[in-house]
């Protein structure tokens, strides 16, 4: 029998196709040989690879292999503390890796504690507890209140039961359960109503139900084997860093190659070549590439915690700077998670609410004026029947109460109250409080004496109370059935017949507030004369007065609207992807900007019916998906990410987990998430808030720039530094530095200012720019130029330091030293004047010079360790070095000054010149219009 046929069957077919007794169940022998067949019922986490080998693994890398290199390098150069840095950079990075890989393949292990460790089971005609790993199909299971469902099952009986599928549907409230058979063919988790799912829970009422698939077959073992089969994406800056690497390896080695070559032609010893080549190429690689790469991400992590967001991946705080779609459930994330009443209908008025949560503060206003609650009877009468047909209290939570931190199968904390109950009844709770018809002020006027719980046939739910020495029925339902049990209406204060045409308008009233997306609930009531306790439900809803109709929404979150706003300026597209029906999400994507004049919105039936192809055609015009299920949330990532996007994708129930984990950037809830969807994702939010999101881009695209910064700053300072040996040997000319001097250079430059970098402030316009694309090249928007550009005037100017010098003093027999020594200064010097250049896209003068006192801090740093090294006398032998005097340091700070300050005058001209290009086109419309 196929799986998606158990809704459709009755009890005696169920109990055929699984060859078990519904009276005494399946035999202990029975059951022991289904276990053989069928596997035990627990989730497989798939094949695990050994920590050993997860940790060599992280060794494959190409920039790691280079830095291996380097060590070998300095090590034969005797440059002992080089290459004990380099390996501990090498040890810090694969023990980086190892981790995130190694909390990844825990995500399975989060789902299997999912499962019930036990259940009560039916077993050779008795009652037993078994593990809930021996559960075979065929069992029958008994279920109650607070019990997570151990396997799939099919319902044969429910008692006023409610399971809460959050988690596996995204479901915002408790569903109820029913054990009548379903027609309908094809149909989401959600609405198969007779069915219970694995790792899901009974949240109100009792069960029994046949389990129909066990372990892997079930819905939540669906989503282990799509965790298992998804990859996790490589983000864009481990791809940009490969791809630096294999550039910088080519590229120094070839250039150091004929430096080495060039001299020796020029007659310079072959010993002392070799060893200026080998300096060379442990300068011109940036070693420290990797370190500084991970600071900046690790102090971007803490700025982010400080804004709510909580990074379990390092390189995916750079991701969200380039990501191009967020995907986003609704419930909890772009809405506040509290149902709430916002209209009133009754006897033809139309009434609006005010107020927020679970806080029973706000007023009431009919068109636009507030009303008298007190002497206004059929209002008092609806919130009467609200409050008495209700299972739900709220109670104010004290500050830093444990009360807050309770963690109970039925209650949720919002704020400063605690709801305990159904969210629907909760919101009906909330509004006669508001209105001043508490619980409490009814209590010593009506006892209650039955309850005729909600069920899916009925659509309602009733409540007999005695007052005043009678009994009064009480009931709340689905309008369309509650008007079927309505003989009379309470119309301007009277109770009239319920003619066709009053029913009518109370059709019209409840379509008006559909089209809204509220919930719409309809109350009745009746006095009863005389009752008989045997009396069954229809006998009891008959003859009701109708009274109105409530309507009731999870409101968006205030601060969502322009956050969403914020990513549209900044170029991302919003996607709402959640659970709840079509017309809810739409109305919700309105309200908060998400769906523009013409943005589609697509059901999971009709996504369903769509091929790869169509949806590809279609998707950029979608904004809202709804009642979708796991399958479709993987798919709509994949989707997206075929059309070129950097896709984030938002989610807190096991239902999101394989998205979450295919997507460039998962994000999980931190408050309402599950431990799957957490252990899966890359992002965590600690607040559960869209804002956040937005707030984690703008750090994310913020550390980005700031790599690109000392990207920059390194290789074209390495240029310099390569160049000036390169064209001195090119020319004829004397090592303009030693090999000592080359490595002090680098230790000097590339140590603290390229840190210092790693954590400058960002632009003003940085969420005012579009993102960048995934497969842009690191040296992109102009970077490369400026490397090659600055780069080439460092090591020009340098050479011509060294130069001048070596003219002026031929006679002296320091000459060669003190010529290598201004070039030396001169190198440093336009390295740590350059880096200022490097805080801006544009030029050294857009930016304040004093904003960033890290690199004010890092850059007095290097400057003193290099008057150290030529002013300290028992360094000088050491790093050839001698004294310089007033003529010298004002040749070297010219020289050193001009590559920066040339290019920014000219960056400065060339915009000026293109501000005023920009109005040209204006003053030429008006032209021709003449």
């Amino acid at each position: 029998m196929e799986h998606s046929k158990w809704h459709q069957m009755g009890e005696t077919d169920l109990a055929e196709a699984l060859q078990a007794s519904l009276n005494t169940g399946l035999s202990s022998d029975a059951a022991t040989e289904r276990q053989m067949q069928v596997g035990r019922n627990e989730l497989s986490e798939g094949k695990k690879a050994s920590p050993w080998l997860l940790f060599l693994g992280q060794f494959k890398d190409f920039m790691v292999l280079v830095l291996i290199g380097a060590t070998l390098i300095s090590g034969l150069l005797g440059e002992y503390l080089d290459a004990i840095t380099i390996v501990a950079i090498i040890v810090i990075n694969a023990v980086l890796g190892f981790m995130q890989e190694f909390r990844a393949e825990r995500s399975l292990r989060a789902l299997k504690e999912l499962s019930a460790p036990s259940a009560k089971v039916l077993r050779d005609g008795e009652s037993i507890v078994v593990p809930a790993s021996e559960l075979v199909p065929g069992d029958i299971v008994a279920l109650e209140s607070g019990d997570r469902i151990p396997a799939d099952i099919r319902f044969l009986e429910a008692n006023s039961c409610y399971a809460e599928e959050s988690a596996l549907t995204g479901e915002s409230v408790p569903v109820s359960k029913h054990c009548s058979v379903i027609a309908a063919d094809e149909l989401p988790l959600g609405d198969l109503r007779n069915i219970g799912f694995m790792g899901t829970m009974i949240t109100r009422g009792t069960a029994k139900g046949i389990v129909i698939r066990t372990g892997m077959d079930t819905e939540m073992g669906k989503i282990a084997e799509l965790i298992q089969q998804t990859e996790t994406m490589e983000t864009p800056l481990q791809h940009r860093l490969e791809q630096l690497g294999k550039i910088l390896i080519v590229v120094a080695l070839g250039l150091t190659v004929m430096v080495v070559v060039a001299g020796i032609l020029h007659g310079q010893p072959v010993y002392e070549m070799f060893l200026s080549g080998v300096s060379l190429a442990v300068a011109a690689i940036p070693e420290g590439l990797p370190a500084i790469v991970t600071i900046a991400l690790a102090l971007g992590v803490q700025r982010m915690i400080k804004r709510r967001a909580i990074v379990r991946k390092l390189p995916s705080v750079e991701t969200l700077g380039c990501a191009s779609v967020i995907c986003s459930d609704k419930t909890g994330t772009l809405t506040q998670n509290k149902m709430t009443v916002t209209k009133l209908w009754l006897g033809g008025r139309s009434m609006d609410i005010t107020g927020e949560g679970y806080e029973p503060v706000g007023s009431i206003y009919e068109a636009g004026k507030p009303l008298d609650v007190k002497h206004d009877l059929p209002l008092r009468r609806l919130l009467q029947v609200a409050a008495l047909c209700n299972n739900a209290s709220i109670s104010k939570v004290e500050e830093n109460s444990e009360t807050r931190k309770r963690k109970a199968k039925d209650i949720v904390i919002q704020d400063e109250w605690l709801l305990k109950g159904d969210p629907t009844e909760g919101a009906l709770t909330v509004l006669a409080a508001k209105l001043g018809v508490s619980s409490k002020s009814l209590e010593g006027l009506y006892e209650r004496v039955k309850e005729y719980p909600f069920d899916a046939e009925r659509k309602r739910m009733s409540v007999l109370v005695k007052h005043q020495g009678g009994k009064l029925i009480c009931t709340k339902g689905a309008p369309d059935m509650l008007m079927d049990q309505c003989n009379y209406v309470l119309w301007d204060g009277k109770v009239v017949p319920f003619t066709a045409t009053l029913k009518q308008k109370v059709i019209d009233a409840g379509e008006t507030m559909a089209q809204s997306a509220l919930r719409v609930l309809g109350f009745a009531y009746r006095d009863l004369r005389s009752y008989d306790a045997t009396e069954v439900e229809s006998d009891v809803e008959c003859q009701l007065i109708f009274v109105g109709l409530t309507g009731m929404i999870d409101p968006p979150r205030r601060e969502v609207k322009e956050a969403i706003a914020s990513c549209r300026r900044a170029g991302i597209k919003t996607v709402m992807i959640t659970g709840d029906h079509q017309l809810t999400a739409e109305a919700i994507a309105g309200q908060l900007g998400i769906m523009p004049r013409g943005g589609l919105s697509v059901s999971g039936q009709q996504l369903a019916a769509m091929d790869d192809e169509q949806l590809e055609r279609s998707i950029d015009n979608i904004y809202v998906y709804a009642r979708v299920s796991p399958e479709h949330k993987l798919r709509i990532v994949k989707a997206l990410q075929r059309k070129g996007h950097v896709v984030a994708m938002t989610g807190d129930g096991v239902n999101d987990a394989p998205a979450i984990k295919a997507a460039d950037i998962g994000i999980a809830m931190g408050i309402t998430g599950t431990d799957v969807a957490k252990e899966a994702s890359s992002l965590v939010l600690n607040d559960d808030n869209f804002s956040s999101i937005v707030a984690a881009i703008e750090e994310g695209r913020g550390i980005y720039e700031n790599i690109r910064k000392f990207i920059r700053y390194l290789l074209a300072s390495n240029v310099g530094e390569i160049l000036t040996m390169f064209l001195a040997m090119m020319a004829g000319l004397p090592l303009p530095l030693v090999p000592i001097q080359i490595l002090w250079v680098n230790l000097v430059t590339d140590g603290l200012p390229a840190m210092a970098l790693g954590v400058d402030q960002a632009e003003k316009d940085l969420m005012q720019q579009k993102p960048r694309s995934a497969k842009e090249n690191i040296f992109a928007r102009r970077l490369g130029w400026k490397i090659i550009s600055r780069g080439i005037l460092i090591g020009v100017c340098t050479l011509a330091a060294f130069w001048i010098t070596l003219k002026q003093n031929q006679g002296s027999p320091t000459n060669l030293v003190e010529a290598q020594t201004v070039a030396f200064a001169t190198l440093v010097m336009a390295q740590l004047i350059h880096v200022f250049d490097c805080r801006s896209s544009r030029s050294i003068f857009h930016r304040n010079f004093l904003q960033n006192k890290y690199l004010l801090f890092a850059v007095l740093s290097s400057v003193l360790l290099m008057l150290a090294v030529l002013y300290i006398t028992p360094l000088q032998p050491i790093f050839k070095t001698v004294p310089i005097g007033f003529r010298e340091w004002c040749l070297v700070l010219v020289a050193a000054g001009i590559p920066t300050f040339l290019m920014g005058i000219g960056s400065v001209l060339g915009t000026t010149e293109k501000k005023k290009k920009s109005n040209w086109p204006l003053s030429g419309s008006k032209s021709i219009t003449r």
